[in-house]
């Protein structure tokens, strides 16, 4: 049980961290509780260390050293007197023994009864009390025999496509789509020891795929005294690697009466587990059918990430209700009560390149938007490791119509900064602008379909390239205002596997001349505040540079807002051979792309590789990548063993030519 009406919550320890741990803390402060933050070593200086009333080291780089262990929680709960805890969401926000220890501590848990998460935190026994009372499920199997044979010749029965789940956990770990019998026994293993590690349970499910549906989420609410209410759907359909990065709320294709479905279907399932505080029912739509039948995928058992779209729309507090419903109140609304006002839309800022590669680094420039909200834990010398998860924040948005709050989210990611290592702002900021989302059309498949079209349209060219080799130039000067030098200066600069040339010459007062290849223009540079500003054939420019040692290829971060906007990793070669750039070693040697620990080799010194083989697998940000062989090659040498960890630009293996 969560709570009684007698509980008091005066001193709340949040076991989690980062953005989280800090909006949970922000509706404490509001309330009059203290808050009691928790930390593994990497994170003894980050803000929701700093913010909270007290804060306690757990010790430990990894997360099953610190925020995974139990014992160190309630040790940390006992010795700052906190009489509550709240978990957050992933770490072990769905762990059931977790809830119960803090119970059995005699303290308040902010969550749902252990019970519940037991019957609903693996997704095999919520399918199975789903169908017991009538919410329709995909064909499947989920039973106790894990073998592989079982799962073959359960495949066999149900057919193709097929989607492997792990049964606990979420954020898209341990999920493998199969669409052909050979793909089955290598995504089995796969999954499972991606399950095992994130969640210690390498327990399976199988069900069939659809192919193109949409991903809709029910929020509810339940209190101690048997009422259960939901708050709307979100629509959470684009996602990479089976996570979500934009979710919207209402959804473009659920009406007033399939609202009502899906919220009768997410109570009654919550109301057969006896659940209590936020929850999240989550669905596939499947459009291609006249009545846009639903089906069960999982419930959440917590507070979701995408909470605040729920906020924006119903005007509430959903911590607060968290809160007080762990204190033993009634949920302060009815059904008929809850009003949804407007639009509402999130997105996910990762550390990630647009491919969708985890990355690490030190923030070095950080700037927020205006007129936005902006969950998150940023702040100019933050470290983002390899050790969690790669989202950063969440910037939502709300506005009376769809189209405005599209438009003033776009307005907002173009303004925020996080410069100092790769981020999918730009990549979040080109998905809203596609037709295919502004249409209010993109289902699960939509990265998939139109990813590289998106990715194509962030490649910066002309004007923009001049204009980002200013802002390297003078990332920390403008041009002479006086004396201005009668000479012409080349410069070369290198972006990704291009380079590109230019003249330029200093006239004073601010003004470069540039000659390209294809004319001579004259730019106006000047600094403001944080921003260069650049003048360029009637455009003007802001934008952002930052140096940043620790990447050897490419060392300059630029972001440029403007007639459109970029973001770029410049390597300024005017002082080096043409011949010394990136990409002149790139076909002898497999690198690393980011920090991660390398937990599988799949090729030996001196075995023949195809392109496209796999050849080694490194777990980064509680997520496992394949790196494979970019072409025919004979297996050098190889500088890594299991278990190492690396770090960006390393070399792994080296190549040679097939005899």
């Amino acid at each position: 049980m969560t709570g009684t009406p007698s509980s008091s919550v005066t001193r709340l320890l949040i076991a989690n961290r980062g953005e989280i741990a800090r909006r949970v803390m922000r509706t404490a402060r509001r309330m009059g509780i203290q808050t009691v933050a928790v930390h593994s070593d990497p994170d003894r200086h980050a803000l929701h260390v700093q913010e909270a009333d007290t804060a306690v080291a757990l010790g430990g780089t990894l997360s099953a050293d610190s925020y995974l262990r139990i014992d160190k929680l309630l040790a940390a709960a006992r010795a700052t007197g906190a009489d509550a805890v709240h978990p957050g969401y992933g770490f072990l926000s769905e762990n059931a023994e977790f809830a119960q220890a803090v119970i059995d501590a005699g303290l308040t848990w902010v969550g749902p009864p252990p019970a519940a998460i037991r019957a609903l935190g693996s997704k095999s026994a919520a399918k199975a009390l789903a169908l017991a009372h009538g919410v329709p499920c995909l064909p499947g199997y989920w039973g106790a025999d894990q073998s592989d044979a079982t799962f073959m010749a359960q495949a066999q029965q149900l057919g193709l496509p097929l989607m492997v789940k792990a049964v606990a956990g979420g954020g898209g770990r341990g999920m493998r789509l199969v669409t052909d019998m050979a793909q089955l026994l290598p995504a089995l293993h796969s999954a499972r020891s991606e399950a095992l590690a994130g969640f210690g349970n390498g327990d399976l499910l199988m069900e069939r795929a659809l192919l193109r549906p949409r991903h809709i989420e029910v929020q509810i609410m339940a209190d101690t005294q048997g009422h259960c209410i939901h708050l709307g759907e979100r629509d959470c359909s684009v996602q990479r690697r089976h996570q979500k990065i934009i979710e919207e709320s209402p959804s473009p294709a659920v009406s007033p009466a399939l609202r009502a479905q899906l919220g009768q279907a997410a109570i009654a399932l919550a109301q057969s587990a006896g659940y209590v505080g936020a929850g999240t029912v989550e669905f596939l739509l499947d459009e291609a059918q006249a009545d846009k039948p639903f089906y069960l995928m999982e419930m959440n058992t917590r507070l979701q990430v995408e909470h605040p779209v729920t906020e924006m729309l119903t005007g509430l507090d959903l911590v607060e209700w968290q809160l007080r419903i762990a204190r033993g109140e009634a949920l302060p609304l009815a059904q008929a009560d809850v009003r949804l006002q407007g639009h509402a839309i999130e997105v996910r800022l990762c550390a990630e390149d647009e491919h969708f590669t985890p990355q690490t680094g030190t923030v070095q420039a950080f700037a927020e938007p205006e007129g936005l909200r902006f969950d998150h834990a940023l702040q100019v010398g933050t470290v983002v490791t390899p050790h969690y998860d790669a989202m950063l924040g969440k910037l939502i948005a709300h506005a009376s119509t769809r189209a405005e709050a599209i438009a003033r989210l776009s307005t907002g990611l173009n303004q925020t900064a996080v410069l100092g290592l790769p981020t999918n702002r730009a990549f979040l900021a080109a998905c809203l602008q596609h037709p295919v989302f502004q249409a209010g059309q993109a289902l699960i498949p939509f990265l998939a379909e139109h990813a590289d079209a998106v990715r194509e349209s962030l490649q910066a060219h002309g004007d923009a390239r001049s204009v980002a080799a200013l802002a390297v130039l003078y990332a920390s000067q403008a041009p002479a205002a006086a004396m201005p030098s009668p000479f012409t200066r080349p410069v070369r600069m290198g972006l990704g596997d291009v380079v590109f040339s230019l003249s330029l010459q200093e006239l004073g007062q601010g003004k470069v001349r540039i000659q390209t290849d294809a004319a001579t223009h004259l730019a106006r540079v000047h600094h403001s505040a944080e921003l260069l500003h650049i003048e360029l054939n009637g455009s003007h420019w802001q934008a952002r540079a930052v140096a940043c040692p620790s990447n050897t290829t490419a060392p300059w971060h630029v972001q440029l807002q403007g007639p459109a906007c970029f973001e770029m990793w410049l390597s300024h070669q005017s002082h080096s051979a043409p011949s010394t750039g990136a990409s002149a070693q790139a076909a002898q040697s497999l690198r690393a792309p980011f920090n991660g620990k390398l937990i599988a080799l799949h090729a030996h010194e001196g075995s023949s590789v195809k392109q496209g083989d796999a050849v080694l697998v490194i777990e980064s940000m509680k997520l496992e990548h394949i790196l494979c062989a970019p072409r025919d090659a004979v297996v050098h040498s190889i500088s890594v063993s299991v278990g190492q960890q690396v770090s960006p630009g390393q070399v792994l293996v080296q190549w040679k030519d097939p005899t």
